[in-house]
Order: C-alpha cells, then structure tokens, then sequence
C-alpha cells in the first residue's frame, strides 16, 4: 500500500472496482484524492493537511465533549431503551463534521441519506448518479457562498484555494463531498459497534470506565479500531510493475485487494488477535489504511472515539444491550461496516 509499483487509479484497466455502481459511473467521475498517486495525489492531499492537524483537531475537543453531553442528557431523557445509533453514535460525528466544514446540521438528513447510497454495495448505477449529482450541487452551492461571505471553517478554505487557483470548483467540491460522507460514517459505525464490543466485554469495558487517564483511554481506543476495522474491503489497488511478493509474481495490470482486517488479525504483529485487550500496544494497526492514502480525518476520530467511550460509559454505568447480541443487523452490505441499530438500556 505504499509501494510505488502500486497505484490507487481505479480508470487503469484490470482495476479491481468494489461495486458495479462505481464500475458503470466510471467515465463520469473525476479524479479524486482516492484514485490519484504521486505529485497529483499529493497536491490535492495538501489542500486539506492543514484543516486535519492533531493540534487543530485538539481545539474542538471541547466542542465534542459538550456535545456528547448534551446527546447523552437527550437520550437519558428520552425513552427508554432507545437505539444508541439514533441517539449518540451517528449525531456526534454529523454535528462535529458540519461544525468543521461549516455546513448547516439541519442538512444532516440530506447528505447522511447520500452517505449510505455512497457506500452501499449494492446502489444501482443510475442512483449513485442522481446521487452524487445532489451532493455535488450542494457542496457547490456552499462553496460559493463561502467565497462571497468566508468564515473559519474547510468549506471556506476550499473557496479560497477555488479562488487562488490550486483547485477548480468541481474539485473542490468533490474533496467537500469526500471529506462530508467519510468525515460521519465511519466515525459513527466506530460508536455504535466499539460501544457492543465493549458490552460483550465487560471485563474491558470497567478498563475505559473506571480510569480518567488520558494514555490508558487513547490506547483502549488503538485496540478497539484495530479489533473492529471499519474499511473492512475499501484498499483496492493495482500493480503498475512486476512486483516479486515473497516468491509470488503479482504481474502489471492485476488488480490488489488488501484487506485491512487480515493486518489487523495478524498474530506475529498483535498476538492472540482474536481477543480484545485495551490494555496492548495497538497503535501500529492498519484501520486507517496505510501509506500515503492513510485517512486525513483520523485524528479526529480518534478524539471522538477517546471523547464518546470513557464519557457514555461514565455518565450510564448500567449500560446494556436491550436485544440479544445476536439479533443485531451488521452491514454487510455497506462498503463501511458497521451495525444499522443498537438497542440499549440502563
């Protein structure tokens, strides 16, 4: 995944597609800071660097703080049980995303029904583009309104590269859709299935509930992502050389798929890997890719993840699962796994 021989442009023939939707919407679609490799990944990836960093991601964790608080107050008011997806796990990350790009919350229904068409894997190809033509319009729209009216966000940032001439709009408006669907699906399909983790855990669990030490619950948090692994089939790749793998010829034009799980279950690099232990050194796991695709947005996850876990299960000790483990729904059928509902009590 960061061998140079291996590229990420998924317009090469012999590209291993994740889904027939993205294969037949092909010529329609625009390089992305997905599918591009070398100088020209590395520009558009420049673009964002900056609105991503540990220290500026920092700054909001207040924010994130208040507002789990305040989705948790919500809930314990609310019926009971209630489905945590519903009440905490997809909300956080949607209210956080738009806080930082500056797009309206009140449009939270809107692009989070675009995000699950996106990442379906079974979205008709007339769908993804009627789709991607909504969203795309969308995050035009306000761009362009912030290069009239700018305010401290990444939605204006993009206005003002548009601006400077580093990106044209659609470009831009193609990162800002990019960083709105992967900046809240992923992180709230980490809530949702870390939070059942640690229910089936309990043994776990009392480690991040019964400690406010900020190291024990940023490593708790490196185990779960590398214990879940939410891009279960996303690193697709093909080779662009002969690459001699360990006595084994991966020809040109064959198509890679890396899943991430196997790195994350492999035993020589996290031994007895099918066990989740928050207290083993994880942060070398493989949830966030690898090389120079590795996710922009992680260390914002990781702080919504610290935030979220040592928080819930602090303020509703009592926490419990309202169903049998084994009738949750788990998305199968989505390129970000994840579980659909998550019904809980106290």
């Amino acid at each position: 995944m960061s061998d140079p021989r291996v590229s990420a442009n998924d317009h090469l023939p012999g590209f291993p597609i994740a889904t027939r939707s993205m294969a037949e919407t092909l010529s329609d679609r625009p390089k992305t800071i997905f599918d591009t490799d070398g100088p020209e990944h590395a520009a558009l990836r420049r673009l964002l660097t900056n609105a991503f960093t540990r220290s500026r991601m920092e700054k909001i964790r207040p924010g994130i703080q208040q507002a789990t608080d305040d989705l948790i107050d919500t809930m314990l008011a609310g019926p009971n049980p209630t489905d945590l997806v519903e009440a905490l796990a997809l909300p956080l990350p949607s209210l956080m995303i738009c806080e930082l790009l500056g797009v309206p919350y009140e449009d939270h229904d809107f692009f989070e029904l675009h995000a699950k068409i996106a990442n379906a894997r079974d979205t008709l190809p007339e769908e993804s583009t009627k789709s991607t033509r909504a969203l795309g319009d969308y995050v035009t729209k306000l761009i362009q309104a912030k290069m009239d009216n700018p305010e401290e966000d990444v939605v204006s940032d993009l206005g003002k590269k548009v601006t400077a001439g580093h990106i044209d709009l659609p470009g831009a408006a193609m990162l800002g859709m990019i960083l709105l669907i992967a900046g809240h699906e992923t992180s709230a399909n980490m809530i949702s299935l870390g939070t059942a983790a640690l229910l089936q855990n309990p043994d776990q669990l009392a480690i991040i509930r019964d400690t406010t030490d900020k190291k024990v619950i940023a490593g708790a948090v490196e185990e779960l992502l590398r214990y879940l692994t939410i891009p279960h089939l996303l690193q697709r790749r093909i080779a662009t050389d002969d690459i001699d793998y360990q006595g084994t010829i991966i020809k040109a034009g064959d198509g890679i798929i890396s899943p991430l799980p196997a790195a994350n279950f492999d035993p020589i690099a996290f031994p007895e890997p099918e066990k989740l232990d928050l207290t083993r050194e994880a942060r070398h796991h493989h949830a966030f890719g690898w090389g120079p695709h590795q996710c922009i947005g992680q260390q914002l996850a990781r702080i919504e993840l610290e935030v979220v876990y040592s928080t819930l299960f602090r303020r509703i000790p009592t926490l419990q699962l309202a169903t049998d483990f084994d009738n949750l729904r788990f998305k199968g059928d989505s390129l970000a796994y994840g579980i659909y509902e998550l019904p809980v009590t106290w």
